[in-house]
């Protein structure tokens, strides 16, 4: 097991801790670029509470507002036209996984010359991977992603149908304040998103992996129990605030390295077929998640059955005849799949009204924006175009 591990997001969570918002952002910059969704957070109070916070702290504050679901290009070359007009020297992202992510471009392509699409790895020849940044300052309001403290991004390029990712060590939030109190106000359907989302966040990482971090295991699956637990109670009664702070550190843990330090993890496939069908049909990111995973599980587990095994028996505290017990995996794959169902998420596409028409542009497509140079989508296993197909026909 060799790793380096590196995060150098401070975290500062707890209920009311968007009011040391100007606090913290007024250590990195003077001119505050404010980055929002579709409106949720001035419904709230929660938009006025940030701003008085940053300009009792003597920062002026620039908005840029309106950031989509599925963050599109053409809002972060906005939101960096908007920085660079007004001289911002710090970034501020107040919203879901889509604000956060489209802060961490923004806040590098105001420093970039080039066409910001050009950091977005695509398949193209040439990835410009930004090394600068300015410093930017997250305040989630939605569990889910656990973009508030890692290095990554994913956006969309609704001119040629794509989306896909950018990772730099300059995207790394300089402070993310987790305020559980945020998240109160957010609907069931989006919560039941949040939690599917955070859970296959450790999945595709714990089951492409190594078998050799039997440590990060036990966390992958604390934090895939615990939400499992929590989910539904913040489903049930939004304003449950124990279950809220759960779900939120949940997230956090989920995507910001820790879990997966030492797997060696080949490939995140389940998200990367998802990122190609919502490009197409712009649907929710973990509603397409909920979709493909049991799916992929299911073509995963006849080769990776010992790992699947221990999922099933850790998970949901199935009983297994040993690690070749596929009736075993299968098993807790279905428990899983039913546990999405539970909690409002669909897992078929024909409820999202997808059919079979686009399935081999959707293969070909996720291969061209990532493969393992032998036309593999990396993974364990590693996927043909075939075997993308027929697992995506087996999610319909």
């Amino acid at each position: 097991m060799r790793f380096d591990y590196y995060n150098p997001t401070q975290l500062t969570f707890g209920a009311g801790s968007i009011s040391r918002l100007g606090e913290v952002t007024a250590k990195y910059g003077k001119r505050a670029l404010l980055v929002t969704g579709g409106g949720s957070v001035k419904r709230s109070g929660t938009f006025d509470r940030a701003v008085k916070s940053l300009e009792a702290a003597g920062l002026s504050v620039f908005e840029c507002a309106g950031v989509e679901p599925n963050p599109k290009i053409t809002s972060v070359k906005r939101g960096a036209t908007i920085a660079r007009e007004n001289d911002c020297d710090v970034v501020v992202a107040l919203g879901g996984g889509s604000t956060m992510d489209a802060s961490k471009v923004i806040a590098a392509s105001v420093l970039y010359d080039g066409d910001p699409w050009d950091m977005i790895f695509h398949g193209q020849e040439n990835v410009h991977v930004p090394t600068e940044a300015l410093p930017l300052i997250t305040i989630p309001t939605l569990a889910a992603t656990g973009s508030e403290a890692n290095n990554g991004a994913v956006i969309s390029n609704e001119d040629t149908q794509e989306k896909s990712f950018v990772k730099a060590d300059c995207l790394y939030p300089k402070a993310a304040l987790l305020d559980p109190e945020l998240t109160l106000s957010v609907p069931k359907n989006q919560t039941s998103y949040g939690v599917c989302d955070l859970i296959t966040h450790v999945t595709e990482g714990y089951l492409n992996s190594t078998d050799t971090t039997p440590i990060q295991d036990r966390f992958a699956e604390g934090v895939i129990l615990t939400a499992m637990e929590y989910g539904p109670k913040a489903i049930a009664d939004g304003s449950d605030l124990e279950a809220r702070e759960q779900v939120q550190w949940a997230a956090t843990l989920a995507l910001n390295g820790w879990v997966q330090a030492g797997g060696g993890s080949t490939g995140y496939p389940v998200h990367m077929m998802e990122h190609t069908v919502s490009a197409y049909h712009d649907i929710t990111h973990a509603a397409g998640l909920a979709i493909i995973n049991p799916a992929w599980m299911r073509f995963a587990a006849k080769t990776n059955t010992a790992k699947f095994v221990q999922f099933s028996e850790r998970i949901f505290g199935l009983k297994s005849n040993g690690p070749d017990d596929l009736d075993c995996a299968l098993a807790g794959i279905d428990r899983f799949e039913t546990f999405l169902k539970s909690i409002g998420c669909p897992t078929r596409f024909s409820e999202l009204g997808i059919d079979d028409k686009l399935i081999e542009t959707y293969a070909k497509e996720t291969l061209r924006i990532i493969n393992d140079g032998n036309g593999n989508l990396p993974g364990v296993p590693l996927m043909s175009e075939q075997d993308i197909i027929d697992v995506l026909k087996a999610a319909l």
